[in-house]
């Protein structure tokens, strides 16, 4: 791992980005921005999950008021996500949302993009610079896509530098991960804004988990990036979940319940895959940190049960319970969830 990149720092609501602040994990809302309870409940259920930014489109004035309503209501930063309409871009800022996502190929030019940093300006508030490789300004498609997306971000620097206006951060997101990462490595060596990363419509489920977690987390381990968002064909919440398994599996953040569990093979006579997804659901909603051993056998069992703050490990049909590291006694596999989940719920 190495050492973090150096960047400026900017505050979006509460939350800080860059700098030696932690990397920061945030998300989108799917449901229509028009319905702002649909909105609300979402949000709140990706802040359970973990998620510390959030961001809701705003395609128009309906859905800028829908997520000022929902801003009233939620401590977490809120963001608004703005294509076309720089004056939609202005209101949004105006109206108090915590930030604004931008698109330089969509926004209308550099005499546009100005008009929105003057009033991120006034009132205070950072702005993110969010290039895809879908949306390009035209004169860059015909370049390799990480060179147009990198030359498409420090068009834009130029013109935020040139106005001396420097509370901002930059995204280059590509679907395809070798792209989205040789763009960062690029744009590091040449800026210290912090870095927003994402692999864009990576797909569903596994394979756009995968996609993200080898995109995002081939660049923070080389020290590259400040927050990231998981993107997903799929609910929100299981972007954040994602979100903190990257961060967690580079050791750089901890939140909630760490499951080990064995893959399984002939000798796990307890069936641990469902004991395993049994206790991983029952510990979904936790944000403090413990570490969760559910084994099959006595090959590893022991090794990471002792390892673990609670776990279980299969003998002979049984489950042997551990806590704090020791054996403290024997379940049957009826029981053996219980017992596990109550144990961590007795762990600050």
């Amino acid at each position: 791992m190495r050492k973090r990149r150096p960047t400026r720092q900017i505050m979006v609501g509460s939350v800080p980005v860059g700098g030696q602040a932690p990397v920061s994990v945030q998300g989108m809302t799917k449901s229509d921005s028009r319905e702002p309870r649909r909105v609300l409940a979402e949000v709140r259920r990706m802040v359970k999950a973990g998620a510390e930014i959030v961001r809701i489109g705003v395609p128009d004035e309906k859905s800028l008021e829908a997520a000022g309503w929902v801003k009233e209501r939620v401590q977490v930063p809120i963001v608004g996500d703005i294509h076309f309409d720089h004056r939609l871009a202005q209101q949004a800022i105006r109206a108090g949302l915590d930030g604004i996502r931008i698109n330089p190929g969509n926004i209308g030019g550099p005499r546009r993009l100005r008009e929105v940093a003057e009033t991120a300006r006034e009132f205070g508030a950072p702005l993110r610079i969010g290039i895809n490789s879908g949306s390009l300004e035209k004169d860059l498609r015909r370049l390799p896509v990480a060179e147009g997306l990198v030359k498409s971000a420090l068009r834009a620097v130029e013109v935020l530098e040139n106005m001396d206006f420097h509370s901002f951060k930059i995204s280059l997101k590509s679907s395809d991960v070798s792209e989205m990462i040789e763009a960062h490595r690029l744009i590091s060596k040449q800026v210290n804004y912090p870095l927003h990363l994402g692999v864009t419509e990576a797909g569903p489920g596994l394979s756009g988990t995968v996609k993200s977690a080898l995109g995002i987390g081939i660049l923070l381990a080389e020290g590259i990036g400040d927050t990231i968002r998981v993107s997903l064909t799929g609910p929100s919440e299981l972007e954040i979940r994602a979100a903190w398994q990257i961060l967690r599996g580079l050791g750089l953040r901890s939140r909630g319940a760490e499951i080990v569990s064995c893959p399984t093979c002939t000798r796990d006579t307890l069936k641990i895959r469902a004991l395993a997804e049994q206790v991983e659901k029952r510990l979904a909603s936790r944000e403090k940190k413990i570490k969760v051993a559910v084994m099959g056998c006595p090959v590893n069992g022991p090794g990471e049960a002792s390892r673990a703050d609670v776990g279980l490990v299969g003998s002979r049909g049984q489950a042997i319970i551990y806590f704090r590291g020791r054996p403290i006694g024997k379940r049957d596999r009826a029981d053996a969830v219980k017992a596990v989940c109550e144990l961590a719920d007795k762990i600050d």
